[in-house]
């Protein structure tokens, strides 16, 4: 679970994205901080029993800065307004597909994939779902996967509007070989984050998504 104190500072943060304020009230955010670092090393230390790929990864190699960088962006609030944690093997900055919990009151939710790969990888990743589409299907039809996030995240952001190249538009795959992105994610209400059993839900939403991690990572081995 996740303290009251935690949600109360990034909802603080939300309305107040400055950085006199942030300065001002950086002692919460250094508690925050710790306590989304440490419900995220939990989760990683349950994980690893079932995927051996992250054993020895701490919370520190997987938590995203605060810091946004606003270098090229027309919003040039300093900060983010949630906590987010990517969990797969070589850390958050790897090319790996991996687990991902993003901590944002109202906006929260769990998941994970792969966003935006480089071309070399989304060709290979496209060429394995047409080759070995059963198992692919398999994967994202398995009951508890559809039960969890429905489906694999196909919105207009990340799906071309006609095939790549090599591919014929009633191939039957047509939808997955679309994505540019290879992604799962299922909300979490602001309610479930200071319960208990969140650390539960969010290991069990983890190791449902491992057979569609380990379809992507054998792209990219």
């Amino acid at each position: 679970m996740l303290e009251p104190q935690t949600l109360k500072f990034l909802t603080q943060l939300k309305k107040n994205n400055n950085k006199p304020w942030f300065d001002a009230h950086r002692v919460q955010y250094e508690a925050a901080k710790i306590d989304f670092s440490n419900f995220i090393q939990l989760v990683i230390d349950a994980l690893q029993k079932s995927d051996t790929t992250i054993t020895g990864l701490s919370s520190r190699d997987c938590l995203f800065r605060i810091n946004r960088d606003i270098r090229f962006s027309k919003d040039k609030t300093p900060y983010k307004s949630n906590f987010g944690a990517s969990i797969k093997r070589g850390g958050r900055k790897s090319g790996f597909a991996g687990y991902y919990f993003h901590l944002e009151p109202g906006a929260s939710f769990i998941g994970g994939g792969l966003w935006m790969p480089e071309a070399p990888a989304l060709k290979n990743m496209r060429q394995e779902i047409d080759y070995n589409w059963e198992e692919f299907q398999a994967i994202i039809k398995e009951k508890n996967f559809k039960k969890t996030y429905a489906d694999v995240y196909k919105a207009g952001e990340v799906s071309l509007t006609t095939m790549p190249k090599g591919y014929e538009k009633d191939n039957p795959a047509a939808d997955y070989l679309r994505l540019k992105s290879f992604i799962a994610e299922t909300s979490i209400a602001d309610e479930e984050l200071t319960k208990a059993s969140l650390h539960k839900k969010t290991l069990a939403a983890f190791e449902t998504l491992q057979p569609l991690l380990n379809f992507i990572n054998r792209t990219i081995e």
